[in-house]
């Protein structure tokens, strides 16, 4: 009988035991969604981190947002990290397109569903879906609105793109070659800065080969000092009918207003018409002001809804929505497109203010 009152109180510890040690699993709950952001130093990305935490908020499912600072090496890391967390879902905006492949095909080893954000990854087959703006329209909206405010003929256009490594800058500046070329070729314009651009002026269909001379050429990297730097660089080497009336294609609103800072302050430089991209507040304020001529609006929330939405499918067992695809170098990944919108002072009101965006309080002189 002591036996046996032994033995049953044994098995009654065994039990408890295991009925804790499944408690604390339960607790320790893994992170569904793994989200890895390009950095915390652009107003964008910060936006961005909020915007994926409300957008889950609610749902059975959980996220976790890291940022890569920079780093290629860092967002191995960070890749690394929510794969030690048991995503089922990796979301990533890579700071380097080639660079994300090996991280992201480590993700697939471990069967994550891999969604690139933004910015595709390239020569993988490890990405399953791309959410994006349409990027190429994103330049052909910048190069148009230059051609539409074009002074005459002969006018010195001074270009200037994005990253080398991101693909996006590739297809902005695809986009805005095809509006600009005709325009060069014709006389409107006359290339300031780029000896590669000159040599290429006649050809309207671009290879990647003869867009990454004209992009190594003219990179800003995304970061407003090269681009105040090469501005400033630009302006010293240039002669005086590279100056007076100018147009300049910037490939977005933080390198947007180091260069109008430049150019404004060149007292040689009579008037400038800039573009950019991203609505960045800062960059409203100086539409605004008349600094800055222009930004295309590229609305993250549904960029951000679009990316959960995909994510949320897969979880769900879906197959997500996609309205197009895009070659990466080793698939076409398919793609769900969003549209942007060109915002200059007369429509901010209605685009970004009205569209609660931004509030009204946010800007002087609206």
């Amino acid at each position: 009988m002591r036996k046996s009152f032994k033995s049953v109180a044994l098995l009654m510890v065994v039990l408890l035991l295991t009925a804790l040690v499944a408690a604390c699993g339960k607790g320790d709950s893994k992170v569904s969604v793994g989200i890895v952001l390009p950095t915390k130093d652009e107003p964008r990305w910060v936006q961005d981190e909020q915007r994926f935490k409300d957008a889950l908020k609610g749902s059975k499912y959980t996220t976790e947002i890291l940022f890569s600072q920079g780093s290629s090496a860092k967002e191995k890391e960070n890749v690394e990290t929510l794969i030690n967390k048991g995503i089922k879902v990796l979301i990533i905006c890579p700071q380097d397109g080639d660079a994300a492949a090996a991280s992201v095909e480590a993700a697939k080893k471990e069967g994550i569903k891999v969604i690139s954000y933004d910015r595709l990854i390239t020569n993988t087959d490890a990405v399953d879906y791309y959410v994006t703006f349409d990027s190429v329209s994103v330049g052909a909206a910048q190069a148009q609105y230059l051609v539409d405010n074009a002074k005459g003929s002969g006018e010195p256009l001074y270009l200037y793109a994005g990253a080398a490594s991101d693909n996006n800058a590739f297809l902005f500046f695809q986009g805005a070659w095809n509006v600009l070329q005709p325009k060069i070729a014709d006389g409107t314009f006359k290339i300031a800065n780029s000896s590669e651009a000159e040599a290429l002026k006649d050809t309207k269909d671009l290879s990647r080969d003869q867009l990454s001379k004209i992009i190594g050429q003219v990179t800003t990297n995304w970061d407003p000092n090269e681009a105040k730097n090469k501005a400033q660089t630009h302006l010293t080497a240039a002669a005086a009918d590279m100056k007076g009336d100018v147009a300049i294609l910037a490939p977005n609103d933080g390198t947007a207003r180091s260069i109008a800072d430049v150019f404004g302050a060149d007292s040689a430089v009579s008037s400038y018409v800039v573009t950019g991209q991203d609505a960045e507040q800062a960059s409203i304020q100086y539409v605004i002001d008349g600094k800055q001529s222009m930004t295309v609006f590229k609305d993250v929330r549904t960029l951000v809804k679009d990316a959960m939405g995909m994510a949320v499918d897969i979880l769900d067992g879906k197959d997500p929505a996609t309205t197009g695809s895009y070659p990466n170098g080793k698939k076409d990944v398919p793609a769900k497109q969003t549209n942007v919108i060109t915002v200059k002072k007369d429509n901010v009101q209605k685009e970004l203010i009205d569209s609660a965006y931004y509030k009204a309080s946010d800007f002087t002189g609206l």
